[in-house]
């Protein structure tokens, strides 16, 4: 068993909204003992995000898309590299399916040369638009496999196929986590994402767009928590592989939403409604049970306070434009 303390990670997508979280915690842990690599092809991912660290000594930059190999030496590896919002990851389907099943196969491969501990971001959405609810990981999911948020949902339903066959045929150390809607600063404001797209609207007196009627729900939970809820997660014995679900048990519709966001913001903007998106989910929720009972997690921070902290951080980068 290698050394837990001076550790070399690799993060991939750690120039991104999560990643950058993570890489900021991982080089505060264990008394600054970490070396953290971050890998990032910078397609959605933002130099911003991450230059607060640079000047760390422990922290490195490689500017690499995963659909290529990669040849380091680390002790663990968090593989977030994938876009993961719906303009993003539909803009090129092809290159969203490969950077999932490639980018999964080739850091799996590197995990087993190296003997690398193996952490995969999954997805609710390899949940689809579920016909079980709340969602809990036994459930394998109702998903379109033709449609066009397929090239994301598919991709990752395929990543964790890959991860969990190099557990069973090469013992590899495994860990895959399925995130649910997640919120915070460093989110990207064009992302098309329901917070992001909000909170931006609502900061500049345009129309707040609802797609839909308004009552779908999402379960929305703050970065910090569930960067929490990786490290925990990542520390866990070899038996514990996951799938394992991460996420904010407390449902609110997206009407909801989009009223709290007025209020805390104090915007003027009215509310329009344009149709739903093929294949969007009515219903997201995750069980979190296993994270209670596995990691002692949940999540800590309330929706009114963590839009709060959004809110602050969307409004330095409208004063900026």
């Amino acid at each position: 068993m290698k050394n837990f303390r001076n550790k070399r990670i690799l993060v991939t997508g750690g120039a991104g909204f999560l990643g950058s979280h993570l890489c900021e915690k991982l080089l505060a842990a264990d008394e600054g003992a970490n070396e953290v690599i971050c890998v990032d092809n910078f397609y959605t991912g933002s130099k911003e995000n991450i230059a607060h660290l640079a000047d760390n000594p422990r922290f490195e930059i490689i500017r690499h898309d995963v659909t290529f190999p990669l040849y380091v030496e680390v002790d663990e590896i968090f593989n977030l590299a994938c876009p993961a919002s719906p303009i993003h990851y539909q803009n090129n389907p092809v290159s969203t399916t490969k950077t999932s099943v490639h980018g999964a196969i080739n850091l799996l491969g590197l995990a087993k040369r190296v003997g690398a501990r193996i952490f995969q971001a999954s997805t609710s959405e390899v949940y689809g638009d579920p016909q079980v609810h709340p969602q809990k990981e036994d459930y394998w999911g109702h998903v379109n496999p033709v449609g066009i948020r397929s090239c994301y949902d598919e991709g990752k339903r395929c990543a964790e196929t890959l991860f969990f066959d190099y557990w069973r045929q090469c013992q590899l150390r495994i860990k895959v986590v399925r995130i649910f809607n997640t919120y915070g600063p460093r989110m990207h404001p064009n992302d098309g994402r329901v917070v992001s797209n909000f909170i931006m609207q609502a900061l500049t007196d345009q129309p707040i767009t609802i797609y839909g009627d308004g009552s779908q729900t999402r379960a929305f939970c703050y970065v910090d928590d569930l960067i929490e809820g990786f490290l925990r997660f990542m520390a866990t014995p070899d038996e514990v592989t996951g799938p394992m679900n991460m996420g904010n048990p407390g449902e609110f519709t997206i009407a909801e939403l989009a009223t709290l966001i007025l209020e805390i913001t104090g915007s003027k903007s009215e509310l329009v409604y344009e149709p739903l998106p093929g294949d969007d989910p009515t219903q997201r929720c995750p069980d979190i049970g296993l994270a209670k009972k596995t990691l002692g997690w949940e999540p800590k921070v309330p929706l009114r306070k963590g839009l709060t902290r959004t809110i602050e951080y969307f409004e330095q980068i409208v004063r900026q434009k």
